[in-house]
């Protein structure tokens, strides 16, 4: 969840496991200290590009794709648990967060330009091997990456992410209708998406425990879905992710060939894509590691520890499994 509008696991050798974004001279960290967050602007595609980074830069990199309606402060509760052994980039797509949030009628928010717009910002701050961590619309933006450039990917993280008619459920049918007929049915997504009670349905979904969540969670995105212009960006992203469904075959495709070290952290009380989908990518990557959480749909709100320990636990067993890289790439970023 993002901030909006308002304000051990692994040994040294890890480092030498995927390409980072600095100086190979800095010392890699020790797992129990956590590294400082350094929150950074970089041109890209003439849009500033708002990213939060932390770890050394010659560590293994996971690259954070936040989901809807959210930004990279949803990645704080790991960059405060993970940065002592891994170098975390988690960039704001634009039109979220602090990125650059141009009209609509000058840039075409699709996920195909997303994506390309993310592609290239890995490109400015010099990362061309990663982990994907993708959360909600972090799946449609980290697989396309992986398509394009399968040779940039050592890993990927699940986290109720959907690649599979599996993880749409009946609440799906209305959203297909809009697909079929935007016009008509526009009004009454504008409404729910820029509702309070919607924003905080999205966070608890079916959750027990209510006394876990921050309320600021909530009211920081209703915050940020009213802002004006905002919910034009959305709903157009919302028509559009009819063509991610239509990618599925592909992704599914890409999973089979590619095989890539896999890991699904899924929390159970999602009510926006089904359990079934975790489970789901096993038909393609049957090695895959696949966890049902206590979580909702943001699992950090709940479970930062718990998945955290997970992401460590899997990035160890890369460290086993992959050939070691030496040379890290060169940074282009520029402090915000």
């Amino acid at each position: 969840m993002p901030r909006l509008i308002f304000g051990a696991f692994a040994a040294a050798s890890l480092g030498l496991l995927i390409s980072g974004s600095a100086d190979a001279a800095k010392p890699f960290p020790s797992p129990s200290a956590p590294a400082p967050v350094f929150y950074r602007s970089v041109k890209v595609d003439g849009l500033d590009i708002f990213y939060r980074e932390a770890g050394a830069a010659n560590a293994p990199t996971l690259l954070l794709l936040h989901g809807f309606p959210s930004s990279s402060r949803m990645f704080e509760p790991l960059l405060a648990r993970l940065s002592g052994q891994f170098h975390l980039l988690a960039p704001d797509y634009p039109g979220f967060g602090h990125s650059d949030a141009p009209d609509p009628k000058a840039f075409a928010y699709t996920f195909d330009h997303i994506a390309e717009v993310m592609q290239h910002f890995t490109e400015a701050v010099g990362s061309s091997r990663y982990v994907l961590y993708m959360q909600d619309y972090g799946g449609p933006v980290g697989f396309r990456l992986a398509v394009s450039h399968p040779e940039r990917v050592q890993g990927i993280i699940i986290q109720n992410a959907v690649a599979h008619d599996d993880g749409l459920g009946p609440r799906w049918n209305r959203m297909r209708e809009f697909w079929a007929d935007r016009a008509t049915n526009e009004a009454g997504f504008r409404q729910s998406l820029t509702s309070l009670a919607g924003a905080q349905r999205r966070h608890l979904g079916a959750s027990p425990n209510v006394a876990n969540y921050d309320p600021d969670l909530w009211s920081d995105e209703f915050a940020f879905v009213n802002k004006s212009g905002e919910s034009d960006i959305q709903i157009d992203l919302f028509f559009d992710y009819r063509t991610n469904v239509a990618s599925y075959s592909a992704w599914q495709a890409w999973l089979r060939q590619a095989k890539p070290p896999t890991l699904v952290v899924w929390g159970r009380y999602d009510q926006s894509f089904e359990a079934a989908e975790a489970q789901a990518y096993k038909r393609e990557i049957p090695d895959a590691e696949v966890h049902l959480i206590d979580a909702g749909h943001f699992a950090l709100d709940e479970k930062p520890d718990e998945v955290a320990a997970l992401i460590g636990a899997f990035m160890s067993k890369l460290s086993k499994s992959q050939r070691p890289r030496s040379t890290p790439m060169k940074s282009a970023h520029t402090p915000r």
